[in-house]
């Protein structure tokens, strides 16, 4: 017998005993479930009378509020200030020559760091207590 046949009449063979065994184990089950023990759950009680479900939330397309941003100017660079809550936290910063850059303050602490990308998708970073 050589290897190609040998592996084809196993596969018919796993094929075949996975078709047969789900229907086995489903008999099985079915018998199960009816000489289990278990009893089945009593509906559940009607509302109150005077019962008024509370309403959906008003959907909202303004879920963050929108940054104040002002706009300052040293010489011929231009300083994009972004403020939320009159905290500042991102300043983009557009040189004369050469590509604008970006100073984030990711932590609230008023140390900004450099980043030559644009933010896009900014992890939630809340503040819990400040000391």
């Amino acid at each position: 017998m050589n290897h190609k046949a040998g592996f084809s009449m196993r596969a018919h063979w796993l094929l075949l005993a996975l078709l047969i065994i789900p229907g086995a184990s489903t008999q099985a089950g079915d018998q199960d479930k009816t000489n289990s023990g278990f009893q089945a759950l009593p509906p559940p009680p009607p509302p109150p009378r005077n019962y008024r479900p509370p309403s959906p939330p008003a959907e909202s397309t303004d879920r963050l509020p929108a940054p104040d941003i002002s706009i300052k100017t040293q010489g011929k660079t231009r300083y994009e200030e972004y403020r939320i809550g009159g905290r500042l936290y991102m300043i983009k910063v557009i040189p004369a020559m050469g590509p604008p850059y970006y100073l984030i303050d990711k932590e609230g602490s008023g140390q900004f760091h450099r980043s030559n990308v644009a933010p896009r998708v900014s992890p939630p970073m809340w503040i819990i207590k400040r000391f």
